[in-house]
């Protein structure tokens, strides 16, 4: 998979990320589901790697790329972790900083994009990337990045949208945009910009990343009954705290939307794409 083209790249809406004041952890906006929704399931999975591959969080470096408000970036780092979180949009930035301060977590954050990150090489133990690869202009350019600050035999967690006929029936027209569920800005996503995993373990393994596993994620109730909570806040009789409490993602074998996965850093360093 290469550079996204220009003019796909037009479509998306991340400029969502930057509108002015909290976007993220007010419980009634759409991207405090991320918290609710989606950390059960991503949270739930990297611990597990976590645990598998025997990793004490406590004293290792942990950096989020693409950490929006910290939602993610938190949790990290309540798991023991020495945190950073960076990302492009500079009120997403402060709202992170504002929020983790209040709530006495030391986590360092900084603007910058996943394309060039300002960090020297074999700088972090973990690196975590999710619901972000989907919105870059340069994936192969973000992954080989992601590899150069892993420390040799580092963990890189991700996890992103894959592109089928059910992604593009769920995650664009559902979400995003039949009025009737729709609970997402238009064009937050763009279908040509979700990754196969056959695609996603191509770039990893360019970039010497010794790709693991990957797994998915279905709703924690049946779609139908996920439609009517979808419609019951579409109509008022909800809000998003509403939907929050009752919907949340679960681990499952289904890859066809959100799917996550895991690779090491290579430990005799490899040949890396570069793409300077």
């Amino acid at each position: 998979m290469q550079k996204i083209d220009t003019e796909i790249y037009r479509q998306i809406n991340n400029d969502v990320y930057k509108e002015q004041g909290d976007i993220w952890w007010k419980p009634d906006t759409v991207l405090h589901i991320l918290k609710t929704s989606v950390n059960p399931w991503r949270v739930g999975y990297a611990s597990k790697v976590l645990q598998r591959l025997n990793i004490d969080p406590k004293g290792k470096t942990a950096l989020e790329v693409g950490c929006g408000g910290g939602i993610l970036t938190e949790e990290i780092a309540r798991m023991g972790f020495d945190t950073t979180g960076i990302d492009p949009a500079a009120e997403s930035i402060t709202t992170a900083s504002n929020h983790a301060k209040a709530g006495g977590l030391n986590i360092r954050y900084e603007q910058g994009s996943g394309e060039h990150l300002s960090f020297p090489d074999n700088s972090f133990d973990v690196v975590f990337c999710c619901d972000v690869l989907e919105h870059v202009t340069d994936l192969p350019r973000v992954v080989s990045e992601i590899s150069r600050v892993l420390k040799p035999g580092g963990i890189f967690i991700y996890d992103t949208i894959n592109r089928t006929f059910v992604s593009k029936l769920v995650a664009i027209k559902i979400w995003q945009e039949w009025k009737r569920w729709a609970f997402m800005p238009p064009n937050l996503h763009v279908w040509k910009m979700f990754i196969k995993p056959g695609e996603m373990q191509e770039v990893l393994q360019a970039s010497g990343l010794d790709w693991k596993e990957h797994t998915g994620s279905k709703p924690n109730v049946s779609i139908p009954k996920l439609l009517q909570y979808l419609r019951k806040r579409v109509k008022g009789v909800w809000n998003f705290v509403d939907l929050g409490k009752h919907f949340w993602l679960v681990e499952d074998n289904d890859k066809n939307i959100l799917y996550a996965g895991h690779a090491v850093k290579k430990q005799a360093a490899s040949r890396q794409v570069s793409y300077n």
